[in-house]
């Protein structure tokens, strides 16, 4: 008789995928694929890199569920996202020196757009400025603005205490003001 595997916990369905239960992988990853691309997406500002890292991230999961140790209390989506932040940020450091020519041009071509509204360009602006924070901030940026979690759930994440993610989330927040307060006088002159 077949079980519904969507009124099953995450812990509970990952006890299930330890056992190589597809049924129980299938819905962990129809649960949470779309919540892992946007913070790929977020933290890669590239589409097919951000589903190479979910994918990946996924079939390590069903490879190795073994990674994931509920015994430990450790909540599921908690342990995920460090597994897709960490997954993240080692592509970044991958990539880097090869795309900072190709990102400029980019925005360079994104503001020379006449049909691009003000509210675009300002968008652009921000997500560019948040590219060049350093990782932790860019990180802890997105996991409290853009997914929504709690700061103890985003420092829980980074493995840092609560204090030291409202200080990443504090300077990142200034230097995107300054920078781009930086930006708007120099375009004005």
């Amino acid at each position: 008789m077949p079980r519904n595997t969507t009124e099953l916990s995450d812990e509970e369905l990952m006890k299930l995928v330890a056992n190589r239960d597809g049924e129980a992988y299938s819905e962990i990853v129809r649960r949470h694929t779309d919540r892992y691309y946007a913070l790929s997406y977020r933290l890669l500002s590239e589409r097919e890199g951000a589903e190479d890292i979910v994918q990946d991230s996924f079939l390590m999961l069903w490879n190795s569920p073994d990674n994931w140790n509920g015994s430990k209390n450790a909540k599921f989506t908690t342990w995920f996202y460090r597994v897709v932040v960490n997954a993240c940020l080692d592509q970044k450091k991958k990539v880097r020196h090869d795309t900072l020519d190709d990102d400029y041009e980019l925005a360079s071509e994104v503001r020379s757009q006449d049909e691009a509204t003000e509210l675009k360009r300002t968008k652009d602006k921000v997500e560019a400025l948040i590219q060049e924070l350093p990782e932790s901030q860019q990180t802890a940026l997105v996991l409290c603005f853009y997914q929504g979690l709690s700061n103890k759930e985003a420092a829980t994440i980074m493995g840092v205490n609560v204090k030291a993610l409202e200080s990443l989330l504090m300077r990142a927040k200034g230097s995107l003001r300054s920078r781009l307060s930086v930006k708007r006088k120099t375009e004005v002159s």
